[in-house]
């Protein structure tokens, strides 16, 4: 059976409008872009450290342009060490309240479908102006910790500089190298010291998330599928793999993110918090761990299911992703949500950690970009630029619109799916069940990792549960895949 053809850029489009998104930048954006001047904002000043000469460098994904943050670490005494996360100062180019900024906040987020990408700032800054681009001076906030052997962080300042990336790396080629131990690819060796660097900032790392599992973090491994494009045509869909590059740079994030919550509140600012406050189904992630011979407690408790799923990888590797992702729909969503000095934090239960904002990555969501101007607000001792009602605001609309970009990204994946499997109508494949509502059920295909609707024997399925499926129909334009349960 021939595969249908399909536009699928204007697919995305039309997916994105649908969901009230908006995929192009108006006049006054484009007026806004000419008056722009780089050269004028790129000097060190009292106020700005000059930090050019430190070994920064970038991990991000292979075809990655919009680059949000650098990182630096270095040994300051005996069993210390200070840790710097560089983030791209979108602020600078962006002011509150400006045209550019209005799109930003309407959209709160760049969209990834694989096929297309809608970048919520014009590729002018998130891929040039405001990007860490390698050998480049940029403006950034520098979060500065000061880290113990034990992995706890100590001691942290942000204040603003003026950097240069050394080295633009990605996850596969660093991820690959570090773990396997081999010899460093030529992205390193070219850069004097960046291999003693790295070295560093990934025994660095281990400390952290050693230090994070004992407060009970999760090991999570998804691994989210993603659409392989050649000359326009979807020829497969790959799983992206967790390695020790992505391990590094989530770590790193997660102490900087810390930092930066911990920074506002000891200057008196109310923010904006990441949390994860309510675990919408813990009875059946408690049934999910005794169907694996493990006993969870009544209650949520985050140290015994840290400790089960670190028990479940060790003892069955390659059906772990399959049992993350069944438990991380289970927890229920991350939301965003105003936290004022001296409120009790709610904190992020899947993370383990509590003061936890978003910050790092101001080119792609708009709550970094607002989390930027209140840290730049501390810094200069000026008042705030957001009231408490304007950052409710603002956390309700992001949270609104992150379910939103989830849904375009997740139904143009179906999409690409349903063009790739289109003529395997019939094939019976193994899979496992990732969701169960009471008018539909849900499952992911263990390869090609598709998902789709059981339409047929989908009765008494539970989430987590390995079955055997046969494909009925694919529609690509509806993004429907429909299997029956074998």
């Amino acid at each position: 059976m021939k595969r249908p053809n399909i536009d699928l850029p204007a697919r995305a489009r039309d997916e994105m409008v649908a969901n009230q998104f908006l995929t192009d930048f108006g006049p006054e954006v484009a007026e806004q872009l000419q008056s722009i001047s780089a050269q004028d904002l790129l000097r060190p000043d009292r106020e700005i450290k000059d930090l050019r000469e430190l070994l920064w460098s970038s991990i991000d994904n292979v075809e990655s342009r919009d680059l949000d943050q650098l990182e630096y670490a270095e040994p300051v005494g005996e069993g210390q060490w200070r840790i710097m996360v560089a983030i791209a100062d979108v602020d600078a180019y962006v002011p509150k309240s400006s045209a550019i900024d209005k799109h930003a906040e309407r959209n709160t987020t760049s969209v990834y479908t694989d096929i297309v990408t809608f970048p919520m700032l014009p590729d002018q800054l998130s891929f040039d102006l405001t990007s860490l681009l390698p050998e480049q001076d940029r403006l950034a906030l520098v979060v500065d910790m000061l880290m113990q052997s034990s992995g706890e962080i100590v001691k942290s300042d942000v204040y603003r500089a003026l950097v240069r990336n050394k080295a633009k790396l990605n996850y596969k080629a660093i991820g690959a190298w570090l773990e396997r131990g081999n010899l460093a690819p030529e992205s390193i060796t070219s850069v004097p010291g960046l291999e003693a660097q790295l070295l560093l900032q990934d025994d660095l790392k281990e400390r952290i998330k050693d230090l994070r599992q004992q407060h009970g973090a999760l090991h999570l491994q998804t691994n989210e599928a993603s659409t392989v494009i050649q000359d326009g045509q979807i020829i497969d869909l790959e799983l992206v793999q967790d390695n020790p590059a992505r391990d590094l740079i989530e770590n790193f994030m997660i102490a900087a993110n810390v930092a930066v919550s911990q920074f506002l509140e000891a200057k008196g600012l109310s923010s904006i918090r990441r949390v994860v406050k309510t675990r919408e189904k813990w009875e059946r992630i408690v049934e999910l761990a005794r169907e694996l011979g493990y006993e969870l407690s009544a209650e949520p408790d985050v140290k015994s299911l840290a400790k089960f799923l670190l028990m479940r990888k060790q003892a069955d590797p390659d059906h772990f992703p399959d049992l993350s992702l069944s438990v991380v729909k289970l927890l229920g969503r991350g939301e965003y949500t105003v936290e004022t000095p001296g409120q009790e934090d709610v904190g992020h239960f899947a993370l383990a950690v509590h003061d936890y904002t978003h910050a790092t990555a101001p080119n792609r969501r708009f709550t970094d970009l607002v989390t930027q101007r209140l840290l730049k607000a501390a810094i200069a001792g000026k008042p705030t630029p957001y009231t408490v009602a304007e950052l409710q605001a603002v956390a309700t609309q992001c949270t609104e619109r992150e379910t939103a970009s989830n849904k375009v990204e997740r139904t143009m994946r179906k999409v690409a799916a349903a063009v790739l499997l289109s003529n395997r109508i019939g094939e019976v494949f193994d899979a496992f069940v990732t969701g169960v509502k009471p008018d539909a059920t849900y499952v992911r295909l263990i390869r090609p990792p598709a998902e789709g609707r059981v339409v047929k024997g989908e009765k008494g399925l539970r989430v987590g549960q390995k079955i055997k499926v046969r494909l009925l129909s694919t529609d690509p334009v509806q993004a429907f895949i429909d299997f029956a349960r074998r």
